[in-house]
């Protein structure tokens, strides 16, 4: 992408402008995980949601903000840039995994399900469950597909409409919450995954938003839309992205605080939930009585779309740009119905399968975060990137394999794997055990970039 040597538009943004990019972020990232995961998560920690707090906003809140500013660092258009130090064929298999994951197998059939399963089916005979989520979802993914055929529309109709109604909806429910409390959050019962690492289990229930994966797709309509307000040149370009990213994701993680805390309280006068969308109808049900059930299909609903109209505008924008000869629109088209169709398979089938997806993604993407955070001190050389994946991948893969379902993770030879894993390598059993061999990976592959550039220095002095 060439750029300009000055801004189109060399003008300090209005404080106003940089409040709509902000919006954008926040509607883009804020989806349906985003809300019902930090309630479930408050309920599993109990007294312990503090910590277990901590963990999930390092996940949910820190790695999405480092993702946009990772786009903005290494002035990347997409997920495909991120991943190219390591060679064209490997940054094609890394988009392709995050757009199909975050996309429609299921982070966008997502949107639409938990939408369904938590506004929308309480109010519905059980007998009209399958034919309410196949009319709702047609509905939903038309109104995505509609908003985000135009890429000039995407700014104002998330960040100026969808996104002042969400934030309205929210702020009822948490000012009942706050005003009357179910119980004391710090005297509620801890489940034993949160008494024993309460901030690592927090950690993990942050892969669930999925917004670091989405921060790489997000970050080329981020750019975009900054564009088009005349900052055109990568470096005002980034400079902006970051300061709307620190304001978007600091508002989603108070959002969080809130959620979480909420969740505990639940525990006062309901059971644990099988998930945070039970528990949020409890909350809101709590409170508001029947009218609650339309409020909340109303805020899931908004919230929910803003999220899938982002993800299909970015999946479309980012193949369009790798295979060019299908245009936007039909990228768009396909990815709006390949998502209606997923999300007809039903939440918790989404759900159980995409775990796995998750645990082998997410440490790829938090090393090559920070990896292209930090390019500029070792001059973003490949071979520090290889190592680092490399000994990533082991970890990852193994921990894929334990996540699934029990049709696989409880076979003969995912067993094996599994007592194999447990015994060789730190920390599995917290689903941490990719980080020390990262950071083995690290040592290594900053060693061999020293060794070279010395090498280099010698010949050049000879």
């Amino acid at each position: 992408m060439n750029e300009l040597e000055q801004d189109v538009n060399q003008k300090p943004l209005t404080w106003k402008q940089y409040l709509v990019v902000s919006s954008l972020l926040f509607g883009l990232f804020f989806g349906a995980g985003n809300l019902i995961f930090p309630i479930h998560l408050g309920q599993m920690a109990g007294a312990n949601w503090g910590l277990a707090t901590l963990g999930f906003l390092v996940t949910a809140v820190l790695l999405p903000l480092l993702s946009v500013l990772a786009i903005s660092a290494t002035h990347a258009r997409g997920v495909y840039d991120i991943g190219l130090p390591l060679g064209s064929a490997f940054a094609l298999a890394f988009m392709i995994l995050i757009h199909l994951t975050i996309g429609p197998l299921f982070g966008t059939p997502r949107t639409a399900s938990i939408s369904f399963t938590v506004g929308v089916l309480p109010m519905l005979p059980k007998s009209w469950s399958q034919a309410g989520l196949l009319v709702f979802s047609a509905l939903f993914f038309i109104c995505a597909f509609m908003v985000a055929y135009k890429e000039s529309n995407i700014l104002a109709s998330i960040g100026r409409i969808l996104n002042p109604l969400f934030l309205l909806l929210l702020f009822v429910i948490f000012l009942l919450g706050f005003l009357s409390p179910m119980g004391h959050a710090n005297a509620q019962k801890v489940t034993l995954a949160y008494h024993q690492a309460p901030f690592f289990n927090g950690f993990l229930q942050g892969y669930n938003t999925m917004d670091a994966l989405a921060g790489l797709a997000f970050g080329v309509t981020v750019v975009a839309a900054v564009r088009q307000m005349g900052k055109t040149t990568a470096k005002s370009n980034a400079k902006v992205t970051a300061r709307a990213g620190i304001l978007a994701t600091g508002t989603i993680g108070l959002i969080y605080v809130a959620l979480i805390w909420l969740g505990a309280t639940t525990l006062n006068h309901f059971k644990l939930s099988p998930d945070g969308g039970v528990a949020f109808n409890q909350i809101v049900t709590y409170y508001l009585g029947d009218f609650g059930h339309a409020l909340l299909a109303t805020l899931i609903t908004v919230t929910c779309l803003t999220t899938a109209v982002g993800l299909i505008a970015a999946f479309a924008q980012d193949f369009h740009r790798s295979f060019s000869k299908i245009s936007y629109h039909t990228w768009l088209f396909l990815m709006t119905l390949t998502s209606f169709l997923t999300a007809n398979f039903g939440l918790d089938t989404i759900i159980s399968w995409s775990t796995p997806m998750l645990m082998f993604l997410y440490p790829f993407a938090m090393v090559l975060i920070l990896l292209s955070i930090t390019s500029s001190l070792f001059h973003r050389d490949p071979i520090v990137y290889f190592w680092v994946v490399l000994l990533t991948s082991i970890p990852a893969f193994f921990d894929m394999i334990a996540a699934f379902p029990p049709v696989v993770s409880q076979s003969t030879w995912a067993l094996a794997l599994r007592t194999f894993q447990l015994k060789f390598l730190p920390f599995a059993a917290i689903g941490m055990d990719w980080l020390i061999p990262a950071l083995i990976g690290l040592i290594i592959g900053l060693t061999c970039h020293m060794i070279k550039r010395n090498s280099a220095k010698t010949r050049t002095a000879d």
